[in-house]
């Protein structure tokens, strides 16, 4: 589960440079709610980030949930992507059609959290 400690890791850095950058340099430029968009991109980066860095976590520990401690990091990464990756795009662009993506970051975080939970269960 290395592999996931270091993507969470990575994810981790990435969502506290793109928040600093939208608190520091883009605060002035986005209208408030394209900034609240935005924010909420960030927020849901770094619980999902935690995530993925407790199914690294869980799934070295797990000697039956292995497969599926991986499984849950990589949609909670896919969900990051798809989710805070989305409302980035449409705070910085305006282009509200990115937002139908959204939905589908969300359904792979939940996906990512019951796999984890299952995977927990399992054990």
């Amino acid at each position: 589960m290395q592999t996931m400690l270091v993507i969470g890791s990575i994810v981790m850095f990435l969502a506290v440079a793109i928040g600093a950058f939208g608190a520091h340099a883009m605060k002035p430029r986005l209208t408030p709610d394209m900034l609240k968009i935005y924010e909420t991109g960030v927020q849901y980066h770094l619980v999902h980030g935690i995530g993925i860095l407790a199914a690294g976590i869980a799934g070295g520990q797990l000697t039956n949930g292995h497969s599926l401690a991986s499984a849950a990091g990589w949609c909670l990464l896919g969900g990051i992507i798809l989710f805070s990756g989305s409302l980035y795009a449409l705070s910085l662009s305006g282009i509200r059609k990115l937002g139908a993506i959204t939905p589908l970051g969300g359904l792979l975080f939940l996906a990512g959290w019951v796999l984890l939970a299952i995977a927990v269960i399992q054990g």
